[in-house]
């Protein structure tokens, strides 16, 4: 580790940290539906999408409305998708004459998007067409992202209000996230990536001449406009096979930088939002204190264990200077390629400009971690606020079982029934993970997609079923994930994932709007300061481990104990 690569991580996590109160208070008042600069531009399209689609935004729904319109419109998302992916050869802006996807690829694939997760099982830039990836996947990107941001606005509205059954109109939350928030920062990003050399064109590909004389095909396509809104909406799926290892995704240290801090500022800005809208700016910086120290930690041991390096490599007569270089970015480095493995895991990202399945295993254990932590660090366009905030709930309740002091979030008394939901969400993650790991480990079907034996072929099926629940869609690499049985089970622990954790959030979410909203009293726990970010980083740490350190303990941290003694497979 250098000063210089410490000096670059915290330049990109510092200039997060400006645009945190600004985006958030913005998107306060967006959700509030208060007039905002962009509104004289922006609200007679929003009046005009509602006319069009029948929907009163003056109509407010309960919790159990509000799950329907999302159940409804990632339903419609993905039937349209899929029919789209499958009849791809017959549909215009295909230069280069792809054929449809298989059935079982297409299923995975619309899952991924409409999930949010961008688990990608084929190679962009040699499967999907142009209108496939425009029509179909960044559009996903927007909504996906937006349905998130939608949620989790309608769980803070749900701690601001008092005796109430509405938490919002899902339609307007939508279309407000989408118009107001994801449009505007991604044309704007999109053009800085243009700038920055990323190409955004209908044309296929191009042929080049190598200083060796051979002819060489390049691809081409709309890369500005997904890559942007693939990392505001924390969607990661690439439009080429390498993601951002590739350098028309990512030419250079300004790119990365673009990226990085692309991914973090929605995510982090909806926290500031939340403490804006419930009134407690003081319980947003607690939350965001968590989400940070966790994260950082995260960053720092992942570029710890790479510079330090493998043993084994070392043992050849490698320069120990060099650290673990095998499968990096070498224009970003150790220090960038770090962070981002740490960011990209820490929310709901998934994009990669290394190849996770050559860090080192303990490098490679802490974005699995990160993951399964819950994707909370600050985690995807509103799904990491919302986990967050389930985090919470459990956290006051515990810390009201040991001293005795009532159960409070926010003015919110924290009963039974939260609890019970709570739990319903906080084990869906490790039930999805772990059976489906399990199952895959011992079927021939899910050992024959294995590029590695002993432990890392281990962490390969942990690291799939992680990300696809955790909504994550970055790979481990190694594992070859196109098959009719990864597709298919990878796809069912994408669904799972969203959805089933999405209704049980709206669930509390409807239980805590009709409580009134009690003033704190000598009995309340406070949940603004550090012994509050102490608690839930404990209680966050403590569920992670006991859920997912036996496996871990078989796969990564086994592989570095063999590693250190020198034993490769």
């Amino acid at each position: 580790m250098t000063w210089q690569g410490w000096l670059q991580i915290a330049a990109v996590l510092l200039a997060v940290l400006v645009i945190i109160k600004p985006l958030g208070l913005y998107m306060a008042r967006v959700f509030a539906g208060d007039r905002t600069p962009l509104s004289p531009v922006l609200a007679p399209v929003e009046t005009g999408f509602y006319r069009l689609a029948g929907v009163d935004p003056r109509r407010e729904q309960g919790w159990f409305a509000y799950a329907i319109g999302v159940l409804a419109f990632s339903l419609a998302g993905f039937l349209l998708l899929y029919a789209m992916l499958r009849l791809q050869a017959y549909l215009p802006f295909n230069p280069q004459g792809f054929g449809a996807l298989a059935p079982d690829l297409a299923f995975n694939t619309a899952a991924s998007f409409v999930t949010n997760t961008n688990w990608q099982a084929y190679g962009g830039e040699t499967t999907m067409s142009h209108f496939s990836q425009m029509a179909g996947l960044t559009v996903q990107n927007f909504v996906s992202g937006a349905t998130g941001i939608a949620v989790a606005i309608a769980v803070t509205r749900a701690f601001a209000r008092s005796g109430v059954k509405e938490l919002g109109n899902f339609w307007v939350d939508l279309t407000r996230a989408t118009l107001y928030v994801l449009l505007p920062m991604a044309i704007i990003v999109a053009l800085a990536f243009v700038a920055l050399g990323l190409p955004q064109t209908l044309d296929g590909a191009m042929a080049a001449t190598t200083l060796e004389g051979a002819s060489q095909t390049i691809a081409l396509g709309p890369v500005a406009s997904q890559e942007a809104i693939k990392q505001l909406g924390t969607n990661g799926g690439g439009f080429f096979n390498v993601n951002a290892a590739h350098p028309f995704e990512n030419p250079n240290a300004f790119s990365n930088y673009l990226n990085i801090f692309s991914m973090l500022s929605i995510s982090a800005a909806l926290v500031y939002a939340f403490g804006q809208i419930v009134g407690s700016r003081r319980q947003a910086w607690a939350l965001l204190s968590a989400m940070a120290i966790l994260l950082v930690t995260g960053i720092g041991i992942v570029y710890w264990a790479e510079t330090a390096g493998n043993p084994i490599h070392l043992a050849l007569g490698v320069d120990p200077a060099l650290g673990n270089m095998e499968g990096k970015e070498v224009r970003f480095g150790q220090a960038m390629t770090a962070l981002y493995a740490g960011v990209t895991t820490g929310i709901s990202n998934g994009g990669v400009n290394a190849m996770m399945s050559s860090l080192t295993p303990l490098g490679g254990l802490v974005p699995m971690f990160l993951m399964q932590l819950g994707e909370i660090l600050p985690g995807g366009v509103g799904s990491g606020l919302y986990a967050m905030l389930v985090f919470s709930i459990l956290a006051v309740f515990i810390a009201g079982l040991m001293v005795g002091r009532t159960p409070e979030l926010l003015g919110k008394k924290i009963e039974a029934r939260e609890i019970k939901l709570a739990m319903l969400a906080v084990l869906l993650l490790p039930t999805a993970i772990l059976g489906f790991s399990s199952v895959a480990a011992m079927l021939p079907a899910g050992l024959a997609g294995l590029a590695s034996a002993g432990p890392h072929g281990l962490s390969e099926i942990l690291y799939a079923y992680t990300s696809a629940a955790a909504n994550n869609g970055s790979a481990f690499g190694g594992l070859s994930a196109n098959s009719p049985w990864y597709n298919t089970t990878l796809g069912l622990a994408m669904l799972a994932g969203r959805f089933a954790y999405i209704v049980p959030v709206l669930a509390i979410a409807g239980a805590l709007a009709t409580k009134p909203r009690v003033a704190p009293s000598s009995g309340t726990f406070p949940t603004h300061g550090p012994l509050f970010v102490g608690l839930l980083i404990g209680i966050i740490l403590i569920l992670g481990g006991l859920q997912f350190f036996p496996a871990l303990a078989l796969g990564p941290i086994l592989e570095h104990v063999l590693m250190l003694a020198g034993q490769t497979f």
